[in-house]
């Protein structure tokens, strides 16, 4: 914890030139960037995923005649069919999980009074009006018209915002490449439910927001804002 603190002090004093009392935040936003940064390879490997999995459909279409009237043994030959090709019906979700250990430091980090046995300074930085320590809750304390109640209701208008164009990539990216049904309409395992939640992921990042402090929801709306622009990118 000490030394990530010490990393977003120094990376807040580099920024402080141009962002003056929000350099903190500023420092968020670039410790955000750095993570997806180096998680990019394995989001461009998702997206080579996906496209691999949709150059099989003719093949599990096959399968599918096939063993049309043993529902399990077709499950079986789609499965094997995805390891020979070294293709993971869930590796897209790789990506998101590598960044909860960094969401989880930011939170803990921005939730702490002491860090080393000595008074969090971290808490003392803002965004704008609203400090980076404190959550939604505590703004509405002030007003929603206050300094800090305007802060977070940008970053919701931003995350709805988001949250909206993310719905419609993942609708379009849905009808483009259908799961794969494996007998009577059955999904693989597991990929049908992420196949329905996919779409509203981004509007849980709304309550996140809500109840974590505004220092992680910083992080998270960075991340989920670049998470968005990467998929419309690599999946065009």
């Amino acid at each position: 914890m000490s030394v990530f603190a010490n990393l977003v002090e120094h990376l807040a004093d580099l920024l402080q030139p141009l962002f003056g009392a929000s350099a903190a935040a500023a420092a968020i936003v670039l410790f955000t960037a750095l993570v997806r940064l180096l998680v990019h390879p394995l989001s461009r490997a998702a997206a080579r995923g996906q496209k691999a999995r949709t150059a099989l459909q003719p093949k599990i279409a096959e399968l599918r005649k096939k063993h049309g009237k043993n529902p399990e043994k077709l499950q079986k030959a789609v499965l094997e069919l995805h390891a020979e090709e070294k293709v993971s019906p869930l590796a897209g979700c790789l990506p998101g999980m590598l960044q909860i250990p960094a969401f989880f430091l930011l939170y803990h980090l921005f939730s702490s009074d002491t860090i080393g046995g000595e008074a969090n300074g971290l808490l003392g930085h803002q965004l704008f009006a609203a400090p980076l320590g404190e959550r939604w809750t505590d703004a509405l304390q002030g007003g929603v018209l206050s300094g800090a109640g305007l802060v977070y209701a940008g970053l919701f208008v931003v995350v709805a915002c988001v949250a909206a164009f993310s719905y419609r990539l993942s609708k379009r990216m849905a009808a483009a490449n259908p799961a794969v049904q494996v007998g009577d309409g059955e999904q693989l395992p597991g990929l049908g439910a992420v196949t329905k939640v996919m779409p509203f992921m981004s509007f849980f990042t709304l309550v996140t927001v809500a109840v974590v402090p505004l220092a992680a929801a910083l992080y998270v709306v960075t991340s989920t804002t670049w998470s968005v622009v990467e998929r419309a990118v690599l999946y065009r």
